[in-house]
């Protein structure tokens, strides 16, 4: 029986119930999942009606499907998400940026510090936080400035003596002086004022030590300040808009044309249009469904979910029962007046961007096209690439990259610290090859079509023992390099060599992998040799667990003394093999 007719077939036993469904490959693997309130007809409309698009290569895709019928329309929500997360599919939304916002956080300690944060926790943490900044230039030079007037504690474990900012008169010396609670009290309620958008107090404190310094001739420390009133009234202000209300929520706007959703997101705090987000998305499904999806999602990258969500017109009693918050549909005056605004600006992203998605839509549909047909396979869609990095040939990590249609999915991008005995690029692509694909195997988590190696015949040969040894059936080609260090060919696993034009979309497409896998590992090791914290830089070797760690801080106190000792004196707390692993990473590190 031809697909068509199977899924005809399959379709007149769909009840009219609410559920999840997951539309499968040929291999099997879900592509896509969503909800309907009614499954029978959300699932005809796929294949009823004439699609373009995403939807097209979608319904293109889809070998066969299955559903799960639902109570209520909520629980179809929830196992939709539930799916999602589990599954990855392709076809559903993957949105552009990995990182949530940073907000400002002003701790709840008896000495309060400010800072920037990230991923936070919203139930767990107890501080007082303001944003989201989209602006994070903005956000640190709001932090710098207030760090700079206010004389707040700057150190995170509190000092055994009075340090360089009690000195410069921006700390109170909290770790000695005996400080008024009132004093606190008072700093505290003009910081907050400040960031609930009232610049009077901190003007007018800038102005002062402006005119102070001025005065004194200190003209260098004069023009500081003068530049700090600068960067409030240029930047932290004009980011701002009034809208003549004191509520803090999240609004939701957006605009679609020719497949493409554009959706923008205002943060309204303190009744000020505190900043904005946007994504360009293309559809696969009703606008509802993926509207849905999008705000789920992206509550889940750590944006902390405000007492009030303003949405489109979508269902907003299931969203504020799955996010348990306040979710408003604007009917009229200032919310609606705020939404048009928001459409707006969703309208012009889309009218100014979509012709350049589209052009490189079809480009990377070509380079697709043109990959399958030169390995002769079925799908290239997902791309899995390797690459190492390494200190003077030793200590190695790796990194893992995951394109898919030539877009990188960062969710699913791995880092690997390798076996410290390691001293070869061919022995660390081993170690890389077989640690991806046996957690592959271990826990079900669906193949690539293709492993890219960063090398010639002998890496490919390698990658495709390894493969073959865990009976698995992957394609694997390598970039080769030309005597000029530049990528000139293919190697596939049959150790062919295959030439591709430099200025084909193929080569434009696989020279960034090729670039984004070899910045990710060399990133990845000198974020471990930048941090130079004790756990990060001791975890990379054999030998020294959390126990050994302990004993190396009670001993020394602190890494710049281990870094300083001796090899013998190392080894009066560590056996002598790992005082010597430890004394030559900590020396590599240092070149």
């Amino acid at each position: 029986m031809e697909k068509i007719e199977y899924i005809k077939e399959k379709l007149k036993l769909v009840p009219t119930k609410p559920g999840s469904y997951q539309m499968k490959n040929k291999d099997g693997i879900i592509i896509y999942v969503g909800k309907a309130k009614n499954l029978k007809n959300r699932l005809k409309s796929y294949f009823i009606q004439n699609q373009t698009g995403k939807t097209k290569m979608l319904v293109n895709d889809i070998d066969d499907f299955e559903y799960i019928v639902t109570t209520t329309e909520l629980e179809s929500l929830i196992l939709e998400i539930t799916l999602i997360k589990k599954y990855n599919p392709k076809y559903n939304i993957l949105l552009k940026d990995d990182k949530s916002y940073p907000y400002i956080e002003l701790t709840n300690e008896k000495f309060p510090r400010l800072k920037i944060v990230r991923n936070i926790n919203r139930k767990k943490n107890k501080n007082r936080l303001f944003g989201p900044y989209p602006n994070v230039t903005a956000a640190r030079k709001t932090v710098n400035i207030i760090n700079r007037i206010y004389p707040l504690r700057k150190c995170e474990i509190l000092k055994k003596d009075l340090c360089l900012y009690y000195h410069i008169n921006e700390c109170l010396g909290y770790c000695k002086k005996d400080i008024d609670e009132s004093i606190i009290d008072n700093m505290n309620n003009e910081i907050i004022s400040f960031l609930k958008g009232n610049n009077k107090n901190i003007i007018e404190k800038l102005e002062e030590k402006m005119n102070k310094a001025s005065d004194s001739l200190n003209f260098e420390k004069a023009l500081e300040y003068k530049n700090m009133l600068e960067d409030i009234n240029i930047t932290l202000i004009k980011q701002k808009i009034s809208i003549d209300t004191k509520h803090n929520f999240d609004l939701f706007a957006y605009y679609t044309n020719n497949n493409f959703i554009s959706i923008q997101v205002f943060y309204i705090r303190e009744g000020l249009l505190f900043g904005k987000h946007n994504d360009i998305i293309q559809a696969v499904n009703d606008k509802e469904e993926i509207l849905t999806e999008y705000i789920i999602k992206f509550y889940e990258r750590n944006n902390i979910i405000p007492n009030t969500i303003i949405v489109p017109e979508i269902d907003n009693e299931l969203l504020s029962e799955y996010l348990k918050t306040k979710v408003l549909v604007p009917k009229k005056g200032l919310l609606k007046n705020l939404y048009k605004m928001a459409e707006d600006n969703a309208k012009i992203l889309l009218e100014e961007k979509e012709e350049t998605i589209e052009k490189d839509d079809l480009k990377r549909e070509e380079a697709i096209n043109e990959l399958k047909n030169i390995l002769n396979i079925p799908a290239s869609n997902v791309i899995e690439a390797f690459d190492n990095s390494h200190l003077f040939g030793t200590f190695y990590v790796g990194g893992m990259v995951s394109f898919t249609d030539f877009k990188p999915n960062k969710d699913n991008y791995r880092k690997y610290k390798l076996d410290v005995n390691t001293t070869n690029d061919l022995d660390a692509m081993k170690e890389l090859i077989y640690r991806r694909y046996y957690k592959v195997l271990m826990e079900n988590i669906p193949l690539p079509d293709i492993i890219l190696i960063d090398g010639g015949e002998l890496q490919v040969k390698i990658a495709k023992n390894i493969i073959d040894s865990l009976n698995l059936n992957i394609k694997i080609i390598g970039l080769k390099k030309d005597s000029k260090h530049k990528t000139n060919s293919i190697i596939d696993d049959n150790l062919n060599t295959i030439n591709i034009d430099s200025h084909s979309n193929l080569f434009l497409f696989l020279s960034r992998i090729q670039e984004e896998v070899h910045n990710y590992a060399i990133t990845y090791h000198r974020n471990i040799k930048s941090k130079g914290s004790l756990a990060t830089t001791l975890n990379m070797v054999e030998g020294i667990g959390k126990i050994r760690e302990k004993e190396l801080l009670k001993k020394f106190g602190s890494l710049k003394k281990i870094k300083e000792a001796s090899l013998e004196e190392l080894e009066k707390v560590l056996p002598k093999e790992t005082a010597l692993k430890l004394y030559n990473y900590l020396k590599a590190l240092d070149k």
